[in-house]
């Protein structure tokens, strides 16, 4: 017996999904929440498919029918409808626009990202990108339009933020091409078409004297106490700028003097273990009262629901007067692996306490604690030393020597 549109529409949920059979194969199948689909089955060279006829009520009982009748001529010709159903979405694919796709990328791939990378990945493409090329469909989208839209980036004196957008299209093109949308991602054709951009070194002071100076000032900041609470900490710890700043006293054992970082947000996706010296936590202690009952160590002054902006430290560096070439807040991690090395430390904990890539991936993910019992000690050494430079004395460092 054939479906009425009758039946059809008065189909209800049940238990378990059903089917309800017309004929030549076709049925509607009805899931456990209600949603009612159109199907043909068939067999095509010995095997049997299934093809997807659309969705009711968007597709009638007629619709669908015809639909079916359509894929029966298909068959009767030799032809397999599920096959000749890709072939012309993919030839109808480089149609879509590269804004589409690009967001449709971003919204798959950025809650892997951390919030800073993401949110510079999208103003990029809103701002340099979909003005121009947003629109055009990807598979027309060429490399000479591409490298025109980069040198508009790099007229402005913007290379770095050029060349990021190019890899940015790169990846969008390759995604396109992954899911049958684009042939081929012409960014290929574009290396070497830039200038390549100069290495700019963060701004760090190694001088012992002048990192006397500095620890100094840092103690003597006017600003607020967050701010003041970062600024001290930031060298007693080394981390990235960003992973200080989006810290969380869930992360922090006092009692154990330890900060465990989670993977998701370290550059190398690894989590990162930071032993805390005893003046390390004498800092923690000092802003607890302020913000311990808050998610964030150092949040930010207009809502505690977010961290601090990652200009703050370095902010705080330029109304002390320093400028970017002569410290910043990434700086504090060269100063440690300066001094570190020249007293003598191991390299490889150090190396492992700066959070540097390991070559070996998997080796990576179990070895984030190697080396532990010397970084606890190197990290109490270090800040023992650094309290020794803010005195003024002649500071020798309690390093490998003997």
């Amino acid at each position: 017996m054939t479906l009425t549109n009758k039946a059809v529409e008065n189909a209800k949920p049940r238990d378990k999904a059903y089917k309800l059979a017309d004929s030549d194969g076709m049925y509607l199948y009805v899931t456990t929440k209600g949603q009612r689909y159109w199907r043909l089955d068939y067999r095509y060279e010995g095997r049997r498919k299934t093809l997807a006829l659309g969705v009711y009520p968007d597709v009638s009982l007629k619709k669908a029918r015809e639909k079916r009748g359509a894929a029966r001529t298909q068959l009767a010709d030799g032809i397999d409808p599920s096959a000749q159903k890709k072939a012309e979405k993919l030839s109808s694919a480089g149609k879509e626009s590269f804004e589409t796709i690009a967001r449709e990328w971003f919204e798959k791939f950025s809650p892997n990202w951390a919030p800073t990378h993401s949110s510079k990945i999208k103003i990029r493409l809103e701002q340099d990108v979909y003005p121009y090329a947003g629109k055009r469909p990807i598979n027309n989208l060429a490399a000479p339009e591409i490298l025109q839209l980069l040198r508009r980036i790099e007229s402005r004196g913007a290379l770095e933020t050029a060349h990021r957008v190019r890899q940015h299209i790169g990846q969008v093109m390759r995604y396109a091409v992954a899911t049958g949308r684009a042939e081929r991602d012409p960014t290929q054709d574009l290396r070497g078409a830039l200038p390549p951009t100069k290495v700019k070194h963060h701004g760090s002071i190694t001088d012992p004297k002048r990192i006397g100076a500095l620890l100094r000032a840092l103690d003597g900041y006017k600003g607020q106490h967050i701010t003041r609470c970062a600024l001290k900490l930031t060298p007693l710890v080394f981390v990235r700028p960003g992973e200080l700043r989006t810290a969380e006293w869930a992360e922090i054992d006092l009692e154990a003097a330890e900060w465990r970082i989670p993977a998701h947000k370290m550059k190398m996706k690894q989590p990162h273990i930071v032993p805390l010296s005893t003046q390390a936590v004498e800092v923690l202690k000092d802003i607890h009262p302020l913000t311990g009952h808050g998610k964030y160590l150092f949040p930010s002054i207009r809502t505690w629901k977010r961290p601090m902006s990652e200009n703050t430290v370095n902010a705080a560096l330029r109304r002390m007067g320093y400028e970017p070439g002569d410290m910043t807040a990434h700086g504090f991690r060269s100063m440690a692996s300066t001094l570190l090395n020249e007293q003598g430390w191991h390299r490889d904990a150090i190396e492992r306490q700066l959070a540097h890539a390991e070559r070996n991936d998997v080796r990576a993910a179990y070895n984030y604690a190697e080396h532990m019992p010397e970084r606890r000690k190197m990290m109490q050494a270090w800040s023992d030393y650094l309290d020794g430079l803010k005195k003024g004395g002649k500071i020798i460092p309690i390093g490998k020597q003997g």
